[in-house]
């Protein structure tokens, strides 16, 4: 830690002004009893801090080691690396320029270089103007001179080398209570020994769910594979999540689940949703004890509403996050955008952060039930800032629960998912104002099935279907979205435009097991 101010030298100090010459007395005292000569002007004392490591060699606080090989003091701050997490590290934006030499010196370079004369008001005594804070001749300190250069170095500094800043504080303040002029610390009166949390707080809430989340490993036959997260379902050991997470060892590949404490047990498939992206997985043993968390009713939510999600974004599990409902009834299409392997959901918005690897973990509401699945997140230009993987800018999406546990309970039960269908062919590619039915590429009763529901209620290809429950349709994927909401057997209004004549007709749901 350096004493000098922010870029500021100190100035040359002040000469001791010149004493005035004395005439001696004519009955004049013994030369042992003369008046003392005048002072010779001496270097000012200054207090110095006890010396601190060079910056980059302070004490820190390190992370878990990883695989990685830890390079003896290296010259720049490399981004960290996850050796647990399958996903290559993100270097963020900020991270592309090299961090400042730890020996740079000079007008550019942190910390600056030393005065030419000794730093005054050095000493941490009371009453000074702080460390590096040059005297006037009155003692006072004098005004800091203002500059931008200074204020932004010093938060870079702050940044870069916290940890090294906080262990001089310490120890300053440690040497400064044994100088006989009493402790400069305050005393907070009597802290309790335990520190509790209202149960309703996001640290109550957090503490109370994360012994139900489990950060899943997916691999497949060849090696490939990647990280996501899921939450307890059932005492039984069903876990619910992403499709896409455990997609990869759906075929004779390895599934994990290890839980907040760290205890790791083998799972396997019971059944997978791809339309739906859901998956149930099960415990092969699990363990007793089991705490589901409790399911809300995201019907109920609304824009505005407290989240907190979890998972294991880029491998780090056991992550919490907090943001709002930021909108509803999303229709979100996850995929390659073909429409034949694409996922489709009414989603529920979120700005709580969100990012790889916190697919299929809980996003709970204020009272810590689960509303929605974490699925999917928007991504800014080719592959988010800075290039490489996406990560989080604050458009995140779940898929309601609601949904999920309808698709749950199928999955369990049968192994295989059950899905609301018109029974009509919709064109994904169609530049329309709602979902138009296809008149191209298979016969007319392909199209539209005359034994479906939307047969059966007269519709034909070329038709535009512009509302769908009362909710207005603007694409092939919205209108998928929305059936999806919906369990087969239902009764829903549609209503459709032919010639630009609208139809308002009912029409019942029916079904298709299975993925296609």
């Amino acid at each position: 830690m350096s004493t000098e101010n922010e870029g500021t030298a100190a100035p040359t100090p002040p000469a001791a002004p010149p004493v005035p010459p004395v005439a001696a007395p004519v009955d004049a005292a013994p030369a042992a009893h003369a008046a003392p000569a005048a002072p010779t002007p001496a270097e000012p004392v200054t207090q110095q801090l006890p010396p601190t490591p060079a910056p980059g060699a302070e004490p820190t606080q390190q992370l878990p080691q990883t695989q990685a090989a830890q390079a003896p003091a290296p010259a720049a701050y490399p981004a960290p690396a996850y050796a647990e997490n399958p996903v290559p590290p993100v270097t963020p934006a900020y991270a592309g320029a090299p961090a400042p030499a730890p020996q740079a010196m000079g007008a550019e370079g942190w910390p600056p270089p030393p005065p030419a004369a000794p730093a005054y008001g050095a000493s941490h005594g009371g009453g000074g103007g702080g460390w590096g804070v040059p005297l006037g001749t009155d003692g006072a300190p004098q005004p800091k001179r203002k500059g931008k250069g200074g204020l932004i170095a010093g938060v870079l500094a702050a940044a870069l080398i916290a940890g090294g800043v906080g262990g001089g504080v310490g120890y300053w303040a440690a040497d400064r209570s044994t100088d006989g002029s009493g402790s400069t610390t305050v005393s907070a009166g009597i802290t309790p020994k335990d520190l509790k949390r209202d149960p309703t707080s996001v640290a109550g809430l957090a503490a109370g769910a994360l012994p139900s989340v489990v950060t899943i490993e997916a691999s497949a036959g060849d090696g490939e594979g990647g990280t996501g997260t899921g939450f307890v379902y059932d005492q039984q050991g069903h876990i619910l999540t992403n499709n896409h997470v455990v997609a990869s060892a759906a075929n004779g590949g390895k599934l994990s689940a290890t839980f907040s404490d760290g205890k790791k047990y083998e799972a396997e498939v019971v059944g997978r949703a791809q339309g739906y992206d859901v998956a149930v997985i099960k415990l092969k043993n699990p363990p007793s004890g089991l705490k589901p968390l409790p399911l809300g009713d995201s019907d109920k939510v609304a824009v505005g509403d407290s989240t907190i999600a979890i998972g294991a974004p880029f491998g780090l599990s056991n992550t919490v996050t907090t943001g709002i409902v930021s909108a509803k009834n999303r229709p979100v299409a996850s995929g390659d955008g073909s429409g034949g392997k694409n996922s489709y959901m009414s989603a529920l918005q979120t700005d709580a952060s969100i990012n790889p690897g916190n697919s299929g973990g809980p996003l709970l509401d204020g009272r810590g039930a689960v509303i929605g699945i974490n699925s999917a997140i928007q991504s800014a230009g080719n592959g988010g800032f800075g290039g490489g993987q996406a990560g989080s800018i604050g458009l995140g999406f779940a898929i309601p629960v609601n949904q999920a546990k309808n698709v749950a309970e199928s999955l369990i039960k049968t192994g295989k998912p059950v899905y609301p269908v018109i029974s009509v062919s919709v064109d994904l590619a169609a530049k329309t104002d709602g979902a138009k039915i296809s008149e191209s590429g298979a016969s007319a009763n392909d199209l539209v099935d005359p034994a479906g529901p939307a047969g059966k209620a007269g519709l034909k290809p070329g038709d535009v279907i512009t509302e769908f429950g009362g909710k207005p349709i603007d694409s092939g994927p919205t209108l998928i979205s929305e059936i999806w909401t919906y369990k087969p057997g239902d009764t829903v209004k549609l209503t459709y435009l032919r010639g630009g004549k609208p139809t308002t007709v009912d029409i019942t749901l029916g079904s298709r097991v299975g993925d296609k």
